[in-house]
């Protein structure tokens, strides 16, 4: 990531607390999202897992990104990514579908940006015009985490005032809210 050192740090800490967080959940048998009748606990295991992944990643990414091989990042978000594609287009209900799908496209996103550092690695970024990566395509990212950034933060408004406290549904909802603001901040430093 590019940028001031500080906000890289900054984002690193947001991301990893929201990233352990989301870790931590995975420990809880009472995990489980609505809609998830047909398996109890699984979708939210795996909402935890894949939450978990992108904000340690992020935060692992943020700090550093040049000094581990992009190749190795591209690996470590491609695979899932490539999981949650083959799983949102699998039958069942449709909120399931789309939250795979976007957990498919954060870690596209990911996948991107690594590979966008090894092809501004190898061309020598620093004596380059632009940014890194196809401008295009990091325009069609920010606008999606820019509205899911918005969505959420809609969403963790209209939880109860007392739930945030308790920490029973405004705090994952808030962790969202952490990464979508950490992917579209990589994204803008692109």
């Amino acid at each position: 990531m590019h940028g001031p050192a500080l906000v890289s740090w900054l984002l690193a800490a947001l991301t990893a607390a929201a990233g352990t967080y989301c870790l931590s959940r995975l420990r809880d048998p009472s995990c489980e999202q609505p809609g998830a009748a047909d398996r109890p606990g699984l979708f939210g295991h795996e909402s935890n897992a894949a939450e978990a992944l992108m904000g340690l990643g992020m935060a692992a990414m943020a700090v550093t990104g040049g000094l581990v091989p992009p190749a190795l990042w591209a690996w470590l978000f491609g695979l899932p990514a490539a999981g949650f594609l083959v799983a949102a287009l699998a039958p069942g209900p449709p909120a399931r579908r789309a939250h795979r799908l976007h957990h498919a496209i954060g870690a596209l996103a990911m996948t991107y940006m690594a590979l966008a550092m090894a092809g501004a690695a190898g061309a020598h970024a620093h004596h380059a015009a632009g940014g890194a990566g196809l401008p295009p395509l990091t325009g069609g990212l920010l606008l999606y985490f820019g509205a899911y950034t918005l969505w959420a933060g809609s969403r963790l408004l209209a939880t109860p005032s007392g739930v945030l406290r308790s920490g029973t549904a405004g705090l994952p909802q808030a962790c969202r809210l952490t990464m979508g603001i950490g992917m579209f901040a990589m994204l803008l430093t692109l």
